[in-house]
């Protein structure tokens, strides 16, 4: 496939392309300054391998082939893969496949490429905001993580996730546990067709080699997590005792022993402090264990809102 410079990147969609189905929440993104902040975004180099997510029409699909070595299309619409199979027939570097991406395994995308390990890979996409979350948990806790995943979504969203102690939620910090999101530019909802109700941002994860603040317990440290964004309008000691089941002298117990005040409230505490107390409770349950005792835990593990 021949690779075209920023400059003449074609934005308007094929002339048979299929219509927006609202079913599926689909919104074309149509400007070219957002298309360009997009792809500058995910700093792509010819060595790069890059799953999109809801290619659409192909618009952004087309961008993303100009510079990766190879782009891998998962998309549910069957309509929109007939569509893009005609349209980016003469593209030699992209594989569109006909998917439910949250059905499926990061690998078997990417297996065929190469044999052994599966490569690394960037994530781009212009994602339906009502699966925002779950596409960030599939990635996100994926065996095989993406080194970076750029995506466009709900402003109100992506200022949720890039939110510091004070006003985070539970979304942010299981974003943060992962990876380094932030904004790199707003998009308006004109941009699209048709165009959404609301504003969209362009939001850019680094991802982690490990979990941040040194978590080693992924499952126990969301457990807590959960139990304090429990009820999250109450001070910290009731909603840990509620979440964890435990009783209230305990959960006042263990966040004295990770020296948080047990008055505060779940959106207040930073990263670190989640991951102290989480082995804290670790070591707590532990414990319990090797003296016979009854143990407790957080009714659901996980982290990412559904």
């Amino acid at each position: 496939m021949s690779r075209r410079s920023p400059g003449q990147a074609r934005v308007g969609p094929a002339p048979l392309a299929p219509r927006p189905k609202k079913s599926l929440a689909q919104h074309f993104l149509k400007d070219r300054r957002a298309l360009a902040r997009i792809v500058s975004a995910a700093e792509l180099s010819a060595d790069d391998i890059v799953i999109e997510v809801g290619p659409g029409r192909g618009v952004l699909t087309r961008e993303l082939a100009a510079r990766a070595q190879r782009v891998i299309a998962v998309e549910i619409d069957a309509a929109l893969c007939q569509a893009l199979e005609r349209d980016l027939a003469s593209a030699g570097n992209v594989t569109i496949v006909h998917r439910d991406i949250l059905q499926t395994e990061v690998p078997s995308l990417l297996a065929h490429l190469r044999r052994g390990p599966a490569p690394p890979y960037k994530v781009v996409a212009n994602i339906p905001y009502y699966i925002t979350g779950p596409i960030l948990r599939f990635f996100l806790e994926a065996a095989h993580k993406p080194s970076r995943l750029v995506l466009l979504v709900q402003k109100e969203v992506a200022q949720s996730i890039v939110a510091g102690p004070g006003q985070m939620g539970i979304l942010a910090v299981s974003v943060q546990l992962y990876g380094r999101p932030r904004i790199v530019g707003t998009v308006p909802a004109r941009a699209f067709h048709p165009p959404p109700r609301v504003d969209s941002a362009v939001l850019r994860i680094d991802v982690h080699d490990r979990p941040a603040a040194g978590v080693r317990d992924t499952d126990m440290f969301f457990r807590v997590v959960r139990a304090g964004f429990s009820s999250p309008r109450k001070q910290l000691r009731n909603a840990l005792a509620n979440g964890l089941r435990i009783a209230l002298e305990d959960s006042a117990r263990l966040l004295a022993e990770a020296q948080i005040d047990a008055t505060r409230r779940a959106e207040t505490l930073s990263l670190e402090e989640w991951a102290r107390l989480a082995d804290i409770v670790r070591r707590d349950v532990e414990a319990r264990r090797m003296a016979g005792l009854v143990t407790y835990s957080a009714a659901q593990p996980g982290g990412f809102p559904p």
